[in-house]
C-alpha cells in the first residue's frame, strides 16, 4: 500500500476529529473558495466522509460543498462554476453555488463579504439541512487573526480568535499549517485558486500575511505562528467558563426595569464587563459595532456614577442610571 504524504493525512485526520461526533446519517458542507485551504479541506472531507459511511461508526449521511460567488472580482462567476463542476465529478453532493452582493452591508469590503458569505452558508445548510459547514481557517489564519485582534487592542475575547466551532459552522484546520494545506494540493493533484485579494496590501489582513507575521517569524522564530494561535485556544478556553459566569451574573442583576446598579457594584470587572456586554446585546446592540468604550461607558455609570447623564450604544440605544438601577431611556433629539 502506498504510503499516504504526511500533509495529506494531517488534514485527514484533522477533519476526521472534526466530524467525530456527528450523529448517524448527518450531512456535512464544505465552504470551497478554491484556494488551498478549502480545496484540501474539501478533498480530505470527502474522503473520510466516504469512510464513514462504508462501515464507519458515525456513517456520514453526506458530503457536499458550496462555494460563493460574491461578484466583488471579474471572473468571479467563472470561477465559483469551476470549482461547483470540479465537486461535481469529484462525486460531492449536494453541490451549490451561492451569488451574494454586498450592497449596503456595513463595514469595509472585508468585512461586507464575509457578513454576505457567512449568511448565505447559514442559508444553504438550512435549505439543505446540514449538520455542519466545514471552514478552511488554518493555524496561520488563526495567528494573523490574533495579531488583527492586539493591534486594534481588543480584549480576551477578540484574541480568542476564531472558535473551532460556532452554530453550524466548524473550522478543524485550525491546527493544521497553511503550508501543509498548499502540500496537501500538491500531494493529490489539485491546482489551488490564488485569490488577488490575499496580496493586495489594501487590505489588513494581506499586510499582516505578507509582511507583519513573517517578520516576527524571522525574528523570533517559526514557533510564533503555532505559539499565537496557542494563545487564541488558551483564552478561548478561559472565555468559555468566564462567559458562563456572566450568564448567571446577568440573571441576578435584572431588576424591574432593567439592571440593579448595587448587584453590577459588587462583581469582579472581568464578570461586569461582560455582563454589561451582553445586556447591551439584549438592546439591540450590534455586536460588530459594540466596542470597548461603549461598555466601559456602561460601567461608569456603575462604578463612577456621579450624576452623568446616558451611556449611548450603537443602534441609537441610550442606557441612563435612574437611582439604583440602569434603564433603557428614549435618547434626547439631536438638534
Amino acid at each position: 500500500m502506498a504510503r499516504i504524504p504526511a500533509p495529506v493525512a494531517a488534514v485527514r485526520t484533522a477533519v476526521r476529529r472534526g466530524l467525530a461526533d456527528l450523529p448517524p446519517g448527518a450531512l456535512v458542507l464544505v465552504a470551497c473558495s478554491g484556494g488551498a485551504d478549502s480545496l484540501s479541506l474539501a478533498a480530505a472531507a470527502h474522503f473520510v466522509g466516504g469512510q464513514l459511511g462504508v462501515g464507519g461508526q458515525l456513517g456520514v449521511g453526506g458530503v457536499g460543498l458550496v462555494t460563493v460567488d460574491h461578484g466583488l472580482q471579474e471572473g468571479s462567476d467563472r470561477r465559483a462554476r469551476s470549482v461547483a463542476a470540479w465537486a461535481r465529478d469529484a462525486g460531492f453532493d449536494p453541490v451549490h453555488v451561492s451569488t451574494v452582493t454586498t450592497a449596503g452591508l456595513p463595514g469595509g469590503p472585508e468585512a461586507a463579504a464575509r457578513t454576505a458569505r457567512y449568511a448565505a452558508l447559514e442559508a444553504a445548510a438550512a435549505r439543505l439541512g446540514a449538520s455542519a459547514v466545514l471552514l478552511g481557517h488554518t493555524r496561520d489564519d488563526q495567528a494573523e487573526t490574533v495579531l488583527l485582534a492586539l493591534a486594534r487592542g481588543a480584549g480576551p475575547r477578540g484574541l480568542a480568535g476564531m472558535p473551532q466551532r460556532r452554530g453550524v459552522f466548524r473550522r478543524p484546520l485550525l491546527d493544521v499549517a497553511r503550508a501543509d494545506t498548499r502540500k496537501a494540493c500538491a500531494a493529490l493533484g489539485l491546482v489551488p485558486w490564488e485569490d488577488p485579494h490575499n496580496t493586495d496590501p489594501a487590505y489588513a489582513r494581506s499586510r499582516v500575511r505578507g509582511a507583519a507575521l513573517p517578520t516576527l517569524v524571522a525574528e523570533l522564530g517559526p514557533a510564533v505562528v503555532g505559539n499565537l494561535s496557542r494563545t487564541a485556544a488558551l483564552l478561548a478556553a478561559d472565555n468559555e467558563v468566564l462567559d458562563e459566569l456572566a450568564v448567571e451574573a446577568l440573571e441576578r442583576a435584572r431588576s424591574a426595569a432593567g439592571l440593579s446598579a448595587p448587584v453590577l457594584a459588587g462583581l469582579r470587572a472581568a464578570i461586569r464587563g461582560r455582563v454589561l456586554h451582553r445586556w447591551a446585546r439584549e438592546l439591540g446592540a450590534p455586536g460588530s459595532a459594540l466596542a470597548y468604550g461603549h461598555v466601559t461607558a456602561l460601567d461608569a455609570l456603575v462604578t463612577d456614577w456621579h450624576g452623568q447623564g446616558p451611556a449611548y450604544l450603537p443602534g441609537g440605544i441610550a442606557v441612563a442610571r435612574r437611582g439604583s438601577e440602569l434603564v433603557r431611556v428614549v435618547p434626547a433629539p439631536t438638534k
